[in-house]
């Protein structure tokens, strides 16, 4: 065995080695960097052919030959020995399965020992073809213990997040640690209870929005974290109260027009004041901006809009306002409310069949019928056909109404009689308290109490509608009947029950139709708006010409704008077909009588 220099040209490839596969072209760069900074330090070996020629024959540095032949090298040293009866298949299958790369603490550790030869990082990863970041992160071992360092030459090794939080620990709290977690012989280390036993919040440069000013006044270190994406300011400081103080202090010294500081709820969310309402789109003058700071510290922006105040009825100043309060407090202190939702349900389909029966048998003086038609065409469920603004409302059911006041060939002619009827009708189509979008607000509460609809409630001793209620008004209606309360609410409903089967009869107050007098001043100030004021004139106007039309010249049955039922589909109204006018000849009836 002996050492020749030779040129890499020369030399054959062994037909019967052990890698036949193509290597990578990573692993392949890598060596041509090696070769080109430091040459090849292990010589290939070769041995002359064994059917008499001159050439030799690799038997071991194949990829060594070919880089060479890449690098440009004119001559390489080689390691001549004798061929093997087996043209060297075993001596290749040894040499490339008993091959261990260095695991990372000993390559941590020859980059230790190039650095101490004056070696640079950048020298480092031009000769071994990494990158001046991966040989930062492999030095980042020498800020880990020595004991841990032993256990993971043993190849148990943490993952690339696991090493970052221990290298970033100090040696003392590291020895702490792996004192706590350190593995029996033979075991594998807890690598994620080491990195979260030494895991600390991280506060990051690119997340801050103070200046050098503020990070000197607060004494803000910054280190830089290996590990981060390369492409991002990976900055960072442990000192979590000085990083939030920081924030805090910018905050306060740069708060916008109407803008505060608002906390944060335990979800991270902003909590806004009380009855405000976030604007998510663009804001306007009137609106406030809110900072906070988010679960990572960051200065996070949040828009919202107050409610205009608004005084009771009758009230100014503190007096509304400790009302205000007052009612909150009431409030806020009951645990359920008197009546469910279905109990809601169940006295809006009472008020209404009350309501129907009372329009279509109470006695109504013409001038009360008038002003009931009125407001009964400012119901919130009232659609209507208006030529004056081009709405087109208005379904079937009000044109059998309006065809009862023309006679068979057209003509318009009606009695007093005929007129009671239909208005009835209409008042008892369009009025309803029932919940939903067929409610038509407090006015159906005002007609209610103005005919005495009250009379006309059901019994509401029932146990549908008893189970709708708490305990509290359960034993008050009790008590008014002379019926002692028993310990579960179920025996007194019961007893409720049978009392209120006789001639007996039960209405809770919050059925009754006297309408809560918040909702009349929210109504009579509707008068106080000029633009409705004007828009009621110019509807007067219409309607004197409307009338005045109906009485010059015969009208058909149909609609005086010009919509026609496929007008009605084609704006997305839903015509009720419905033959409902046999039905309703018994109330008509009634009505008339």
């Amino acid at each position: 065995m002996h050492i020749l220099r030779l040129d890499p040209r020369a030399l054959k490839d062994n037909p019967d080695g052990a890698r036949r596969s193509k290597s990578s072209p990573q692993a392949d760069a890598l060596l041509l960097a090696t070769i080109k900074s430091v040459g090849i330090i292990q010589p290939p070996v070769v041995s002359p052919e064994s059917d008499g020629g001159n050439s030799f024959v690799i038997q071991a540095g194949h990829r060594r030959v070919r880089q060479a032949i890449a690098a440009g090298l004119e001559e390489i040293e080689v390691l001549v020995t004798d061929a093997a009866n087996d043209n060297g298949a075993m001596r290749s299958m040894i040499a490339n399965i008993a091959f261990e790369p260095l695991n990372p603490v000993d390559q941590w550790r020859g980059i230790e020992r190039l650095v101490a030869l004056s070696w640079t990082e950048e020298a480092i990863a031009v000769a071994l073809a990494l990158p001046v970041r991966q040989i930062r992160k492999l030095r980042l071992l020498a800020n880990v213990l020595p004991a841990m360092l032993d256990q993971m030459a043993k190849g148990d090794m943490p993952n690339e997040q696991q090493l970052r939080t221990i290298a970033a620990a100090s040696l003392d709290e590291q020895k702490e640690v792996w004192k706590a977690h350190k593995p029996k012989k033979g075991d594998t280390a807890p690598w994620w209870q080491i990195a979260n036993g030494l895991s600390k919040t991280r506060m990051y440069a690119r997340d801050a929005s103070f200046g050098d000013d503020l990070r000197q006044a607060y004494g803000i270190e910054w280190a830089e974290d290996l590990f981060g994406p390369a492409d991002q300011d990976n900055r960072y400081t442990t000192n979590v109260e000085a990083f939030l103080g920081a924030q805090q202090e910018w905050m306060t010294n740069n708060l916008p027009k109407k803008g505060a500081i608002v906390e944060v709820n335990n979800w991270g969310q902003p909590d806004l004041p009380k009855k405000a309402e976030r604007v998510y789109g663009k804001p306007g003058k009137g609106d406030h901006t809110g900072l906070y700071l988010d679960r990572e510290g960051k200065v996070q922006t949040v828009h919202y809009r107050m409610p205009d105040p608004k005084p009771a009825a009758g009230k100014t100043g503190s007096a509304a306002e400790g009302s205000t309060e007052s009612e909150d407090d009431v409030s806020g202190s009951r645990s359920r409310p008197e009546v469910t939702q279905k109990g809601q349900d169940m006295i809006g389909d009472f008020r209404t069949d009350a309501l129907h029966e009372a329009l279509a048998r109470a006695p109504i003086e013409d001038d009360m019928l008038m002003a009931l038609l009125v407001i009964a065409f400012a119901g919130q469920n009232v659609r209507v056909d208006s030529g004056a603004k081009d709405h087109v409302f208005g379904p079937k059911r009000f044109k059998r109404h309006a065809a009862r006041l023309f006679t068979e060939d057209g003509r318009f002619s009606f009695d007093m009689e005929t007129v009671r009827v239909a208005a009835r009708s209409m008042l008892i189509d369009v009025l309803s308290c029932r919940r939903g979008m067929s409610n038509s607000g407090v006015v159906s509460r005002i007609a209610g109490e103005a005919i005495g609809a009250d009379g006309f409630l059901p019994n509401m001793g029932t146990e549908d509608f008893l189970t709708c209620l708490s305990r509290q008004p359960l034993e008050a209606a009790a008590k008014e009947v002379d019926i002692q309360p028993r310990p579960r609410v179920r025996e007194t409903r019961s007893a409720l029950v049978e009392h209120f089967k006789a001639d007996a009869s039960f209405v809770h107050p919050a059925a009754l139709f006297a309408p809560d007098p918040q909702d009349i001043a929210d109504l009579m100030r509707q008068a106080d708006d000029a633009d409705d004021a004007a828009a009621d004139q110019d509807d007067d106007s219409v309607d004197d010409a409307l009338t005045g039309a109906a009485e010059g010249e015969d009208t058909a049955v149909s609609d005086e704008h010009g919509a026609t039922e496929q007008d009605l589909v084609d704006t997305g109204i839903q015509e009720d077909t419905s033959d409902e006018l046999g039905q309703e000849q018994s109330a008509y009836g009634i009505a008339a009588e």
